[in-house]
């Protein structure tokens, strides 16, 4: 099952739009924002009940 995200870039702090497979309870990746490019680390939690909980984090941090 794949849901649409929608996040804010940790750079440009632009909004984005994520895919997160919620079929993987626990995932970490990195992903390029697809308005200014560069890589962040996205880490998703999806709870029992199936809610994806999403955090991004710059990748100089």
């Amino acid at each position: 099952m794949l849901e649409v995200i929608s996040q804010t870039c940790p750079y440009c702090n632009e909004p984005i739009e994520l895919v997160i497979d919620c079929s993987v309870l626990s995932q970490v990746y990195i992903e390029d924002c697809q308005v200014c490019c560069r890589p962040m680390t996205v880490q998703a939690e999806v709870s029992v009940e199936g809610v994806p909980q999403v955090q991004l984090l710059r990748e100089d941090d």
